[in-house]
């Protein structure tokens, strides 16, 4: 080892171990292989954790189910969740909250009156309670169903608002005077989605007994029960109805996307692309066009006219919920990664994406002037995203 003369003679061959003869394996490195330098590692997880968002609601102690935006102040949101409890709360505005109290189970569905003068939360305690929506004031706790509240929504006209139960029943009351209306009784199974009609004349209600029920507000009659071949094979999630009050989309846990005719109670289409439960459906107010999330990963937009897809947006995950960005080609999908995807619907491409929450989106709302996308996630928080550019 110390032989003087062999020491010359490396150094006579300069950098002898550069020589490519030398080289015994070749072995890529890959950067996630090499140690972090210390305190690098905290940057990477802030990169990984990138928050898009301009302001996030933190009142809630449990998970975010609900989320509604008022249609007349662009700054007014409302969320409710596991923590029984719901806020009204205001963009830009941390520290100003009214806490909707009372209810003693999970407030699983909000929505405001189409004046924005009222906001109804139902809650899994069987309850929904009315709210002034400019106050935070409770004005009525409306009573009746025997099992939670799937979901409410006001008549586009009037104080009048409709709720589902998971006792198989409908409920309607007027919220003004805190009175029961009516009761609409038929479903086998739990109403997971309903609505009137734009036009305020008629009610569609589905259930988990894989049937659309089409009623009759004034009478409670119920004029259609749409079951069987070719309709859905297993329970409704989500629906639609058509701005002219003549059609009623809906999904369900078998896939399927189908759509009817509300007069007659006929299905007189069906969407079939997708590979597993739909979760959301929205119509798009500027085309004949509807759009469909579901847990096979997939936003499909629909082209109304000839009941084919326009495109099929591969999302990461599952699509829990969406929402179209007003009157234009833009569609939001929440998904279960809890990233928010925008897509052009003319295109089919994402051209965007917003990241902040940690877990996955259950609801998603867009403000009045169309410059706010919220929502709620299973992380605890509702996140409010700047969509200017997407009217």
């Amino acid at each position: 080892m110390n032989d003087p003369a062999h020491h010359d003679e490396d150094e006579d061959q300069g950098d002898v171990f550069l020589d490519e003869n030398d080289v015994v394996q070749e072995i890529t490195v890959d950067d996630e292989d090499l140690p972090d330098a210390e305190g690098e590692d905290d940057d990477a997880e802030d990169f990984e954790e990138a928050d898009d968002s301009m302001h996030i609601f933190t009142g809630h102690t449990g998970e975010l189910y609900t989320v509604a935006c008022s249609p007349m102040d662009a700054r007014l949101v409302a969320t409710g969740g596991g923590d029984d409890k719901g806020f009204i709360w205001k963009i830009f505005d941390g520290d100003w909250a009214f806490e909707l109290g009372g209810h003693k189970d999970s407030v699983c569905s909000l929505d405001f009156s189409t004046d924005g003068q009222l906001l109804a939360s139902g809650s899994f305690d069987g309850l929904v309670k009315i709210w002034d929506a400019s106050s935070g004031d409770l004005k009525g706790t409306l009573e009746g169903p025997g099992g939670g509240i799937e979901w409410v929504r006001w008549h586009p006209r009037g104080h009048l608002v409709l709720a589902g139960s998971e006792d198989c029943t409908v409920w309607m009351w007027n919220a003004d005077r805190s009175a029961y209306l009516n009761m609409f009784s038929g479903h086998a199974s739990s109403v997971t989605c309903g609505n009137f009609t734009p036009d305020g004349k008629t009610i569609c209600t589905g259930s988990d007994d894989a049937t659309l029920r089409i009623w009759n507000p004034r009478n409670g009659e119920n004029i259609h029960v749409v079951r069987g071949h070719p309709y859905h094979t297993e329970g409704l999630t989500c629906l639609a109805i058509t701005s002219d009050s003549t059609l009623a989309l809906t999904g369900s846990k078998d896939g399927s996307v189908h759509i009817v005719n509300i007069a007659t109670g006929k299905v007189v289409s069906s969407l079939t692309s997708h590979t597993d439960s739909i979760e959301c459906i929205g119509l798009s107010l500027s085309s004949p066009w509807a759009a469909t999330g579901g847990m096979d990963n997939k936003l499909i937009v629909w082209d109304l006219q000839h009941s084919s897809p326009r495109c099929t947006c591969d999302n990461e995950d599952g699509v829990t919920c969406l929402s179209w960005l007003g009157d234009s080609k833009y569609v939001a999908a929440g998904c279960v990664d809890g990233k928010i995807r925008i897509w052009d619907s003319l295109s089919g491409d994402c051209v965007r994406t917003f990241s902040g929450h940690s877990d996955a989106i259950q609801s998603l709302g867009v403000s009045a002037d169309k410059n706010f996308l919220v929502s709620g996630s299973l992380d605890g928080t509702a996140r409010v995203f700047e969509i200017p550019e997407f009217q």
